[in-house]
This record gives structure tokens, sequence and C-alpha cells, in this order.
């Protein structure tokens, strides 16, 4: 029988010998690896600790491809100058044949491995981003894995609005890193549609007569009636407490699904609001597999409380609460007493929550749950996170719960126009005008461009910081064609596709397989190559920001590369520049599409 255990330097070992006899067109994918492999085997066979070694990508590209500091991790406890460990590394590398991707290691500094991989390297790098396309930047990191996402659940009765634009664009950004690792994907929206609050509403759309809403023509018109009734309905609560009984009984209704009118107007409004709900997230480039509704998840968080009362809850004053002990306290110091089900006998928001966990992992059984709220939700899901743990260990193990911040507006016309609150489709008619206004050719930029360009400026700064954060839209920079900009992301591929059009008008092939006999590899082809790792360090730490810097950076390369290159000549070197130019289209747009943006040909 043969041994089925080997050990790290045999595996090592077995790695860089597999590379070595791995086609060219594979080597862009597996070089990482394959200098990790090499370097540990060395490393092993001169007694040196494996697991303090690792490979970075320096800040500076003339640090080299890859650099390593491990001789300086390791320097004081071998008792050793850094510099003569690295330098060691090295020779002891250098005595064997190098593999054919690296063109040569150093030493720098204080005692920094670097590694320069050859030009032949990044031709197989260009290579294979022509061959793949589209797909080019997919990875296998969550193959066989079940991802439950939760994302953009609205509140029916309250129109879309920057709060739900901002968790959208998060979510959807995260849905798209998980589907490019390769995961089993469920997407999953969590409507609110039973409450006090749309309880006030219909009580509202009643006083008016829900004939109402026949004098609106648009899905818009008719939702903005229903908001507001929403906000009418609550402030008439407020100003007049008298009508508390009554609104109560409506919001009863609604629980019981009881045979009234307010029921029945409840209906039509919450058919409405889910319409437009649809139709504003597929704008956004949305869309989900399935919906699990409040009412839903409040039956079962009901019965969930009701079954642990005298464990997890207890009685207070004709609710149900959570009230944490002293041995709470001690593994949480923020835990806070909270109301899981109301002196009405109806489950509050934090009984809702326990319902859906239950409903999520029963129905779909993921191995990971992520949902997405507003950062300021912090402190109440610290409860509930807590609260699930003790019923259900799984729930709290496998969820993680990202959040996102507040968009504020600089500039007079938008902070005037749009208030504290604004709502997604004026956002939009504001930001198009915008962009008309900067357009240099107004005539000739349709709607449908215009709000693609409005859409990748808001994303891109939704996404550009980390996502928690709070951000702020800047028509000054956000619209910039010629900055730190989703515009500027959506320029920069139109003329590199630009200039592929005009090569296809000469008939000039860019399909290479050889580079330019006196080629120097450029900055454009480094940066190209890095842009899987960055996928998978973005889909690791749930960093969209990660792509939206990186996808920067190789514009920023391009154009500068480009303001300083003859592209189409006669020389030999001409069907390498455009493999180049088509390269940098490809990942230009495969990064954009993780931050769910959509390209343009032409601007």
């Amino acid at each position: 029988m043969f041994e089925t255990h080997v050990n790290e330097h045999s595996k090592n070992l077995l790695i860089f010998l597999v590379f070595l006899t791995t086609p060219r067109k594979l080597q862009a994918m597996k070089v990482k690896e394959t200098i990790e492999a090499l370097f540990k085997t060395t490393i092993e066979e001169l007694g040196y600790p494996t697991e303090s070694f690792t490979l970075e990508r320096p800040k500076s590209l003339e640090h080299g491809d890859y650099a390593s500091p491990f001789a300086l991790s390791i320097a004081k406890q071998e008792g050793k100058n850094p510099r003569e460990i690295a330098e060691r590394i090295v020779e002891n590398i250098q005595r064997n044949e190098l593999p054919p991707f690296i063109q040569s290691l150093s030493v720098e500094g204080p005692g920094f491995i670097n590694i320069t991989l050859t030009p032949s390297f990044f031709l197989s790098a260009v290579e294979e981003i022509q061959q793949k396309q589209e797909h080019y930047g997919k990875h296998d990191t969550l193959d066989g894995k079940h991802i439950l996402i939760e994302h953009s659940s609205p509140n029916l009765f309250k129109p879309f609005h920057i709060g739900h634009m901002m968790n959208n664009t998060v979510g959807e950004s995260i849905v798209r890193l998980v589907k490019n690792g390769n995961a089993k994907t469920t997407i999953l929206s969590y409507p609110s549609d039973v409450s006090l609050g749309i309880g006030k509403a219909v009580w509202k759309l009643l006083d008016y007569g829900i004939e109402t809403l026949g004098n609106y023509e648009t899905l818009e018109e008719k939702v903005a009636f229903l908001g507001t009734c929403y906000a009418e309905g609550t402030k008439a609560m407020k100003e007049h407490p008298s009508l508390e009984k009554e609104i109560r009984e409506i919001t009863q209704d609604i629980y019981e699904h009881r045979d009234t009118e307010a029921y029945r107007a409840y209906l039509k409004g919450k058919e409405l609001n889910l319409q437009y709900f649809v139709k504003m997230t597929s704008l956004l480039g949305s869309h989900f597999d399935d919906y699990i509704f409040e009412s839903e998840a409040g039956k079962v968080g009901a019965e969930i409380v009701r079954a642990w009362v005298g464990n997890v809850f207890k009685e207070s004053d004709g609710a149900i609460i959570f009230e944490p002990n002293e041995k709470d306290i001690e593994q949480d110091p923020q835990l806070h007493a909270r109301v899981f089900i109301n002196s009405d006998g109806n489950p509050t928001y934090e009984a809702k929550d326990l319902g859906l966990l239950k409903l999520k992992f029963e129905r779909y059984d993921p191995n990971t749950s992520i949902f997405v709220t507003d950062n300021e939700q912090g402190p109440y899901f610290r409860v509930v996170s807590y609260v699930a743990g003790k019923i259900q260990q799984e729930w709290r193990e496998r969820t993680v719960h990202l959040t996102h911040g507040r968009m504020t507006f600089k500039g007079e016309k938008m902070s005037s126009r749009l208030g504290n609150t604004p709502l997604v489709s004026e956002m939009l008619d504001v930001v198009r005008e915008l962009v008309y206004e900067r357009a240099k050719d107004k005539d000739t930029l349709s709607e449908s461009d215009a709000t693609t360009i409005a859409i990748a400026a808001l994303k891109y700064v939704i996404l550009r910081t980390q996502i928690g954060k709070s951000v702020n839209f800047d028509p000054d920079t956000s619209l910039s064609f010629e900055g730190d900009s989703g515009p500027y992301l959506l320029y920069t591929y139109a003329r590199a596709r630009s200039v592929l059009r005009k090569a296809e008008k000469q008939r000039i092939s860019y399909k290479v397989s050889e580079l330019p006999s006196t080629w120097k590899t450029t900055q454009l082809e480094k940066i190209l190559t890095r842009y899987q790792e960055h996928t998978i360090s973005a889909l690791e730490s749930y960093s969209p920001h990660i792509i939206v810097n990186y996808a920067t950076e190789l514009a920023q390369t391009f154009n500068s590369w480009y303001g300083n290159t003859r592209i189409l000549t006669e020389e030999e070197a001409t069907p390498y520049r455009l493999a180049l130019v088509e390269t940098t289209s490809i990942v230009i747009k495969n990064a954009l599409h993780l931050l769910g943006i959509e390209t343009l040909e032409k601007m």
C-alpha cells in the first residue's frame, strides 16, 4: 500500500515538481503557491521554522513582484543578522536551477528577499486573461460551500431611500465576491411587512380612502403616496394619543390576517411596495432567490421565545424580556435587557430576528449566513446574536453581520434638493442632471447611459471605504472623469475598447503567443497579474474596497502608460501592446462587475 501521509517538506517539493510540468498557460495561477513551496523547502532544509514564512506583494513595484520579510521575523530568535539569514536562503535556492518564471532573487535593505518574475511569465498571464475573458479572476476558495446572503430588506410602506441603496450596494458586492469564489449562493430579502408603523400608514390610507391610490398613474407615485401615509400616520398618532387604540387594532388585523377593510388596504399597499422594490433593486443590478417576510418570522420567533421562558427569557409587566445575568455580563459586558414579546402579546423585532435565524438554517442550511444592516444596529444585534447562541449555538457561530454607514452630500445643489434621507429615485435624477452638465457631448448621451454613470458614481463612493463607515458624496470628485471615481473607471474601460475597435478596423490581431524581441516588462503587466489575489483577499475579509482600490490603481497605471505609448504603429510590439489594452479592459470590467457596476463600450 502507498503511504497516504506526506510531510511538509515532501508536500512542498511535490507542488514545485508539479509546477515544472504544468503547461505555461496555467503558470500565472500557480506561481505564488510554487514560490512559497520552493522557499519553505529550502528553509526547512536549513533548519529554520517554516511557519514564520510569508510572501507579500511589495507596495513599490521596483522592489520586485514578491518579497518576504522572513529573515527579519526570525532573526531575534535565531540570534543572527537578518541579512545573513536572507543571503543564506537565496544562496541555497540559487545552487539549483531557478524555476523558469523567476528572473532573479535579491536581498535588499536589512534582510528583505525580493523575487522578480520573468517577462515570459507576464506573457503567460496576458494569454490567460485573453483566454478566460469574464472568467478571469474566478477561484475556488469557497468550492463546496453554501453561503446565504440577506440584504436590501425593505420597510414596506416606506419608499426606497439612500439607506436602502447603501445596504443594496454592500450586499450585492458581497454576493458577487462569494459567487466569484465558486460558492453555492442563496440571496434573500427580509421585508418588514408588519409593525405598528405599518398600522399607522394603513390608518392614514383608510383616512384618505383606498381609492385615492387611483389618482396616481405610475408605480413610483403610488409608492410615494404610501410613504406620505406612513409619515402622516406617525405624526397623527404622536399629536393625538387617542388614536393609539384604533391604530393598534388595525395593526392586530394585519398580524392576525383578519378579513377587514384595513387588512385589504394593507395587502394592496404590500403588493405595490414589493413591485417597486423589485424594480429599484433590478435597476441597481440585484435579484433575490427568495423572501422571508417579517410576519412569518414573527410567528416562529414568538414560539421560540415562549418555549424558552424561564431559561433564556422571563416575564415582566405582561411582556417577555431577556435580561442578562451576571454570567452573561461576564461573557459580554455590553449586553443589556431587551423586550422580545411586548405587552400586546406581539413579537418585537428581536423575536422576529430569532425566527428569521431559525427559518434560514432550517430552509437553506448554509455553511455561513451573512446579513447586512445599518451600522447603528450593532448594539441591537449584539444582544440578539448572544441570545440566539444560547438557544442554538450554530445560529451564532455560522452567522456574519456586516454593516454600512450613512451617506452625506456636499454641494448646495445636492443637499438642498435631497435633504437628510433622500429617495434613490430623486437622488438618481439629481446625479443624472450633474452627469449631463459634465458630459462633453450631451446630445449623444442617452438616459440609460447617464443612469449607468450615476449609479457607478454612487456605488464607487459607497464601496471605496471600508464597509461600515459613513461616506460623503461630493459631485466635484465623485463625477470626475479624471480621477478617483466610478465614472473614471468607466471612461478608462471605454477608452481601451475604443482602441481595440480601431485595431479591428485596421485588421490588426492582438492574440499573442510571444513577446516582442526588445520588450521590457511594464508596471501595467505587473498590476494586471495581481487581480485574482485581490479578489481572494476581498472575499476573505468581506472588503469590497480592496477591489475599488485595485481597479483604480489599474486604471491610473493604464492611462499613464497609454499617455506615454504609441499603440497603433507598424512596429513589432503593436500586437502585444494591443493585448495589454484588451487585458486591461477585461480586468477592469471583471472588477467593476464585483462592485455591481455595469460598463459602457463608448463614453
